[in-house]
């Protein structure tokens, strides 16, 4: 498709005209919702566009307009949107009961499955998110340990409460959110991503921390990518001095292999951190790990260890039955790892068609990613891959990412910022579509005037 020269207003203007019917829903939650939106991610300039339907790789926006989707429910959907054996385990379900009050055959199941694949998995307790999973982890990292202190990584994301809210993204040194108290931020030590002799540091110069916690596969779904040598360094090193090592799977998990990111690399954490997956895509998460830590959930004939000395947790959706249902029916499929191995090779192949795109047009910037994720890093001349962090949130977080996705959008693809979780359910049509709507989005952003980067 011939685009003509436009000036840079015209974008959004593009954009609205193609989405009207998302922009009316837009000023409707502008009403309702602080922000318009329900969640962070989801705020987008001009206006978010909203969804009516979704099945396989596609959705269907309220416009009537079909997209490819690399969404994927924030990464929840390895089957797919509306996989058969999931929506079919879960209508069953719904005649059953969606909230029993009471412990239910279903949620062993989902237990037993989570043992069987998850490699650093003795016990299993669910959450219903994985923002909660990593809360309770941490709790139960400094109650095994008796210390306080937990180091994390810049630009390693782990939820949105208090403890983790810190050092996600530029600048580092600040926190994500106001309201957020000071004495919370202490207890939380900060090092670079992949810094082994950072952590070391942190644990040669006290001896309060309970734990480090991360994202195995790198920073902000591998915005970041990871560096295995320091993984293992890491295992080693906490190991060595008692502290307690956090993986956060929430993505990860049951995506980079059945088993997670700890079975593709070969490395097994103290606790792991899921969701997303983990539940069908349906809300659920959950701790998993050594039996030594999680057993400080347990109850003893001890009134004084049940009310001081284990760590309590609460939630009323854990377990759920819906969620149970819709988790069996995923996992099961998961654990062939074949639903594993038709992502990756799909991302494989976006990733190869997408770096074949920049390099044929002579622009700067790279693809990164693995197993079935991706991220395109449109970068200024001499920048080259992986960028500090720093960089690389300046350019998937800006003006640039967003004219990106607008003009993705537009030509029928929804990325997730500037990157994109792949599922089972994509073809290698999609990838033949999503390169030419990557082609097409490229010329409407230098017809706007917003490539080349200077």
């Amino acid at each position: 498709m011939a685009v003509t020269r436009q000036p840079a207003l015209e974008l959004a203007d593009a954009f609205a005209q193609r989405f009207p019917q998302s922009l009316a829903l837009a000023s409707r939650a502008a009403t309702v919702f602080p922000g318009g939106v329900t969640h962070d991610s989801r705020h987008f300039a001009p206006f978010a566009v909203a969804v009516d339907r979704a099945q396989g790789a596609r959705k269907w926006t309220v416009d009537g307009h079909e997209l490819v989707d690399y969404w994927m429910g924030h990464g929840a959907l390895l089957l797919g949107h509306n996989d058969p054996a999931v929506a079919a385990a879960v209508q069953a379900q719904l005649g059953r009961g969606t909230h029993y009050g009471a412990s239910h055959a279903l949620e062993l199941a989902w237990g037993e499955l989570v043992l069987r694949l998850v490699p650093s998995a003795e016990r299993v307790r669910f959450t219903s998110s994985g923002t909660e999973a990593t809360l309770m982890a941490l709790r139960l990292a400094r109650a095994f340990t008796g210390r306080s202190k937990v180091v994390k990584f810049h630009g390693h994301f782990h939820g949105w409460h208090d403890y983790v809210a810190y050092g996600v993204s530029p600048p580092f040194d600040a926190p994500n959110s106001a309201g957020i108290p000071a004495e919370t931020l202490s207890t939380v030590l900060l090092a670079p991503p992949n810094d082994l002799a950072a952590v070391r540091a942190h644990l040669d110069a006290r001896d309060d921390v309970a734990a480090v916690l991360l994202e195995p596969g790198g920073g902000s779904n591998g915005l970041v990518p990871p560096d295995l040598d320091f993984l293992g360094g890491l295992r080693a090193l906490t190991a060595e001095r008692g502290v307690v090592l956090i993986f956060d799977e929430v993505i990860t998990g049951f995506r980079y292999a059945p088993g997670g990111a700890q079975q593709r690399y070969g490395i097994t954490p103290d606790l792991t951190t899921m969701a997303k997956i983990l539940a069908g895509g349906l809300p659920g998460g959950a701790v998993a790990g050594r039996a030594d830590i999680l057993e400080y959930l347990d109850y003893h004939d001890d009134p004084r260890w049940n009310r001081h000395g284990r760590a309590s947790h609460q939630g009323t959706f854990n377990g759920n039955p819906l969620s149970a249902a819709a988790a069996i029916a995923c996992l099961t499929q998961v654990a062939s790892g074949e639903p594993n191995r038709k992502a990756d090779a799909i991302a494989e192949e976006l990733r190869a068609g997408l770096k074949g795109v920049l390099q044929r047009r002579s622009l700067p910037g790279w693809v990164n990613g693995e197993s079935s994720v991706f991220h395109i890093v449109l970068a200024e001349p001499g920048l080259t891959p992986p960028g500090t962090p720093a960089d690389v949130f300046r350019l998937t977080r800006g003006p640039v990412a967003n004219a990106l996705r607008q003009a993705m959008l537009i030509e029928g693809v929804d990325l997730m910022h500037t990157g994109a979780i792949v599922s089972a359910a994509h073809t290698s049509a999609d990838v033949a579509f999503t390169l030419d709507a990557f082609d097409r989005a490229l010329t409407r952003l230098e017809a706007a005037g917003v490539l080349p980067l200077e």
